[in-house]
């Protein structure tokens, strides 16, 4: 079985992460931290991207791991990690998050200070863009991912519909289509992937959308649209519990 990010045996070996923090130390409490949400499992982590600033104070990593979904179906896979050194003090601290899209790790890292043209994905790993509109939608969640919140995601690794659904808020009220779905889906018989987008009124819309792509269920995402402005307040939409994922058969 394919994961998400592992490549067919015939291209290049699995890179490891090398965080470069053994002549630095933290705070008891800090170094715990660190090491429980991301030292822990670092053998397992794949280091999709990575960029260190000249002094080396600053690194910023978006990582794959590969332990995920194994005892929490649905969980982020990608991990962004900015780590701050100190060198004088031989000292660290860090910032991580999980997200469920590579474009959406990279959109962290950068709006933490990363370039963003020093954070790009390496073509070796993973599944390439199918096309030039999921390439056009990567470019767009990497540079303006502060835009939007996150409510929900859910990643499926099952090999017949490897797919990640995901429902973002626009922060900005008067942003047409105020609820955004976002669905990656692999193709492991070309080994590409595709992205797209889709526009709703309401937050239940779009988590319904979700919860029928992943049982096989779900129609044509509908165009993202204006809308007409309301005073309605918008709030982060709230995690549901799809049922089963994958494709009806």
């Amino acid at each position: 079985m394919l994961s998400r990010t592992e490549p067919p045996p015939a291209r290049q070996a699995i890179p490891q992460v090398d965080f470069e923090l053994d002549d630095f130390d933290a705070d008891e409490g800090r170094y715990l931290d660190f090491y429980r949400q991301v030292a822990i499992h670092e053998d397992m982590l794949v280091p999709l991207a990575e960029h260190h600033t000249s002094t080396g104070a600053h690194s910023y990593y978006v990582l794959f791991d590969r332990t995920a979904t194994y005892g929490h179906p649905g969980m982020p896979v990608y991990v962004a990690v900015h780590l701050k050194r100190d060198r004088e003090n031989e000292t660290f601290d860090f910032e991580q998050d999980r997200l469920p899209l590579p474009a959406m790790a990279q959109s962290w890292l950068i709006h933490r200070g990363c370039p963003y043209n020093d954070i790009g994905l390496n073509p070796e790993l993973g599944p390439p863009p199918a096309d030039e509109a999921t390439r056009a939608l990567e470019r767009r969640l990497a540079g303006d991912g502060d835009h939007y919140a996150m409510g929900y995601s859910y990643t499926c690794d099952d090999p017949d519909d490897m797919v990640t659904v995901v429902a973002l808020r626009a922060l900005d009220e008067g942003t047409p289509s105020p609820f955004r779905v976002v669905v990656e889906e692999v193709d492991t018989d070309t080994w590409t992937h595709t992205l797209r987008e889709g526009g709703f009124d309401t937050k239940d819309a779009a988590l319904q959308w979700c919860n029928d792509r992943l049982t096989g269920e779900a129609g044509p995402l509908p165009p993202v649209r204006p809308v007409a402005a309301s005073g309605r307040q918008l709030g982060v939409p709230s995690a549901i519990v799809p049922r089963s994922p994958g494709r009806s058969r």
